[in-house]
């Protein structure tokens, strides 16, 4: 004995239109190469001297917290620290005006390594991404939630930001650093 339940409705597939959600995309769904480097989602690349890419608001808040920036970063990750600046980011900070002179007045300082940049245009977050997803060598120095969105969506890239007048690491792997403050 056939029961048929008439409240619900039998699709045949030619009656479906191409744009419902359980129809078949025309064209298939590419994904990012991971590197070889990345372990699960860590990245076993990383490790002492860290190269840390620093962004303008990460400079602007340490001042405001009155923390020296290669200091509170070595003091963080227990080892050397080499802070590496995008000219996006010094031009984001020349922008800024007279209001933020000591901020550029740190990032000019010579034991920053100056990076250039090739691309048009000088929106500092879109080149920062950028430059993580070529080289995953870096660790993201922000305070930005909107930058720190954007790294988190790539595998193996830390984040530093500031928390309780310290800094922080986010998503380093236990066994590059003994034992720096996590989130």
């Amino acid at each position: 004995m056939l029961l048929s339940f008439p409240a619900i409705p039998q699709l045949h597939p030619s009656s479906v239109p191409s744009a419902h959600p359980l129809s078949i995309p025309s064209r298939p769904f590419r994904s990012e190469a991971t590197a070889s480097s990345l372990f699960f989602k860590h990245n076993s690349a990383l490790g002492p001297p860290y190269n840390v890419l620093v962004d303008t608001n990460f400079i602007n808040f340490s001042i405001k917290n009155k923390m020296d920036l290669v200091k509170g970063m070595m003091d963080c990750l227990y080892a050397q620290c080499v802070p590496h600046i995008t000219d996006c980011v010094m031009a984001e900070l020349e922008k800024l005006g007279q209001k933020y002179r000591v901020a550029l007045r740190v990032a000019k300082d010579p034991r920053f390594v100056r990076l250039p940049c090739t691309h048009p245009g000088t929106y500092a977050d879109d080149c920062i991404c950028e430059r993580v997803r070529q080289h995953k060598c870096y660790i993201v120095a922000t305070c930005d939630t909107d930058l720190k969105r954007r790294i988190r969506k790539i595998p193996g890239v830390p984040i530093m930001f500031l928390q309780q007048h310290r800094y922080t690491v986010e998503r380093l792997p236990e066994a590059a650093v003994g034992g720096a403050p996590r989130q």
